[in-house]
């Protein structure tokens, strides 16, 4: 890898935060596993669509790395790889949540189109200015404050 480990100096906890969760796909990959539970890579792939499986290797590696995620290798044949949530995994998430309140409320404000994944896991566009449904679930159970 030849990444250094991110120790600091920082400024404030913000900074020592997005250190951790920078990266397009890091805060995504968190939330699939939150949401999702145990996934196998290529479940993670389907489920974010745009993603290189070079960059969510990467942010798998870095993910766990930093003590957020957890692999586990089963010595079978063909090998079995599953992702998952470690503890601090879950704290970090949850701690993103008014984040992605925000972000929901700004995804309103502006009227921004968004990204539906659906069961299968291909992205497809939702221009309906941000209320489009993922995996099935309503919009109220991701974001109460939209259908208010």
């Amino acid at each position: 890898m030849g990444r250094a480990p991110r120790i600091g100096p920082y400024i404030c906890g913000i900074d020592a935060a997005l250190d951790v969760v920078s990266g397009k796909w890091k805060g995504l990959i968190l939330w699939e596993l939150d949401t999702q539970g145990v996934r196998r890579f290529a479940q993670l792939r389907r489920a974010l669509p745009g993603v290189s499986e070079k960059m969510l290797t990467q942010h798998l590696r870095e993910l766990e790395e930093d003590g957020l995620v957890h692999r586990e290798v089963y010595a079978e044949v063909p090998p079995r790889v599953e992702y998952s949530l470690t503890e601090h995994g879950h704290t970090l998430n949850q701690a993103l949540g008014p984040l992605g309140a925000w972000g929901t409320e700004r995804i309103r404000r502006e009227h921004s189109a968004t990204v539906g994944v659906t069961e299968a896991g291909h992205g497809e566009h939702a221009g309906n200015g941000g209320h489009g449904v993922q995996r099935g679930v309503q919009p109220a159970a991701i974001a109460p404050e939209l259908t208010e």
